[in-house]
Parts: C-alpha cells; structure tokens; sequence
C-alpha cells in the first residue's frame, strides 16, 4: 500500500478483529480512491470485506496478513453489526464492490485503461462490454478468465504487463484473489487494484440483483440464499451466528487487553527499573 493510502487507513478507520476498515461515507470514499487512481507512483489493492471474509480471515494467517496490507472496505450488515458491538455505532456506509465498483467508475471522470481477470470467459467477456456501456469513456480489456493455472501465471502476467493499464479488476473469489494479487501483482503493473468477488456474474446478468427494496433493507444475503441455497446455506446459515459469536469474544478480549496495558507497562517499567539496581550493583561491586 502506498503512503497516502497507509494514511487514510490510520487516520480513519475501525478495527474488527485486528484488521483496519476504513470507515469512510461513501462520496468520501469515491473521492479518495479516485484520487488513490491519479498518483503517478505506488500502487493500492482495494478489498470488499464482509463477515464471511472475516471468518476466513481469522482461520487463514496468510490471508489476514495480506489483508493488513490492503485498503479493506466494509461490505455488508455483518460489519456494521461487528462494529456495533466493538465501537458503539454502524459504518458510515455499505461498501459492498457490487454497487462501488460501478459508481466508482462511473465517478472517475478521467479515462482510465482497465484490465479484467476472472470469471467464466463468456462472463467476463459480457461484463467489460457491459462496463463500456455503462462508462464508455474508459477503455476495458479483458485480460483472462479466471481458469488458468493460478501455480503458473506467467502468461497472464505477461499479458497484464503488455497491456499498460491504469487498474486491474480481479473477481476470482476470496482468499484466492487476494492471495494471487499479493503474489503475482506489481505496482508497475496497475496503480490501483480492485479484488471483487463474484462482480462479474452480476455485470453480466448471468446472475440477478435483488429488487432495489431488498437492498435498501441490506437483505441482499437472505435473498441469494434463496436463489442458492445449496451452495450458501453453510455461509449463511451456520456461518452468520459463528460470526456473532466471534465478534462478542472479540469484545470482550479486547477490553480485556486494553485494561490490562496499564498493569503490563508497569509490570516492564518494575523490571527495567529492577535490571538498572542489578547493573548498578554489579558496577559497585566490580
């Protein structure tokens, strides 16, 4: 991550289970990443994190690291519980990709060169013409779908890097896209990354949105699990009171550690001042 982004990152922010989200409003964060897009030098990776994410993150070292690296946005009503819980109050907003990423665009007025990866070819292929309808002032080029070999990316790279792009968009689903940014991802290769999940399928309406209502309500979740039960109710069903349950001890082991510093720093201070007398004394006896 870049300094300017690393700055956002510490002067606005909240914690959730040891990882920086931001908690910009939403025009607020349009304009900072429009802004991340226009510097000249450095690169930034953009996250969309929800709850499901959070599990993974604390099952997954590596991923939680990688994470900690990135600009992390709050996306869903998992967070804004989560921040409850933790900081007294919800995100200023729902960052979720699949409604940013458009409107992101779509407020960058500046033309930009943007590379797709992931996704079914026929998927991401309809999703950057959709895109260039939707803002036909950039120019999107599909770099590849997301059914290569992820051990072997040398071709994809190679076509990223001849490419010349201003921002590459990744939707290969997480951990896996974050983890093959981390690992194959250059800053001379974009300026800035996006990493967003299943956006390509909605783009391309090979899956439908919610009605508007539903959305508004955050119920988005429940309204997908219904269209695919088979695959998400573990994340939902099972998943959702785990988070709960995570983010209560999370709470509490916090406030526990946070009471607990003042008797650490005395507890170190005590020694120290112990070891200096030791050290003195071995002086005087010498």
């Amino acid at each position: 991550m870049n300094l300017i982004a690393n700055f956002a990152v510490l002067a606005s922010r909240r914690t959730i289970f040891d990882l920086s989200v931001c908690d910009l409003a939403w025009d607020d964060a349009l304009v900072f990443i429009n802004e991340l897009a226009s510097i000249p030098v450095g690169q930034t990776v953009v996250c969309f994190v929800n709850a499901h994410n959070m599990l993974t993150a604390l099952r997954d070292d590596e991923y939680h690291q990688i994470m900690s690296r990135n600009l992390v946005l709050p996306d869903g009503v998992g967070l804004n519980i989560a921040s409850r819980i933790t900081h007294g109050a919800p995100f200023p907003a729902n960052l979720n990709g699949t409604d940013f990423v458009p409107a992101f665009l779509t407020f960058m007025e500046t033309p930009r060169r943007i590379g797709l990866i992931g996704g079914a070819r026929e998927v991401v292929e309809k999703a950057a013409e959709n895109f260039s309808k939707h803002t036909p002032w950039h120019e999107f080029v599909v770099i590849s779908d997301g059914f290569f070999d992820k051990a072997s990316s040398e071709p994809v790279i190679a076509e990223v890097e001849r490419q010349k792009l201003d921002i590459l968009i990744v939707g290969m689903g997480t951990p896996l896209q974050e983890k093959w940014v981390h690992q194959n991802i250059r800053a001379d290769h974009a300026r800035l990354v996006l990493t967003v999940g299943a956006l390509f399928d909605f783009v391309s309406g090979t899956v439908p949105r919610a009605p508007k209502t539903v959305r508004m309500m955050r119920l988005e979740w429940a309204y997908r699990l219904v269209q695919e039960p088979a695959r998400l109710w573990r994340r939902y069903i099972i998943g959702i009171p785990i988070f709960l349950l995570r983010v209560l001890q999370y709470r509490f082991s916090r406030r526990a550690r946070i009471l607990a510093q003042p008797d650490e720093r005395s507890s170190a201070a005590a020694h120290a001042t112990g070891e200096q007398k030791k050290i003195e004394q071995m002086k005087k006896a010498g």
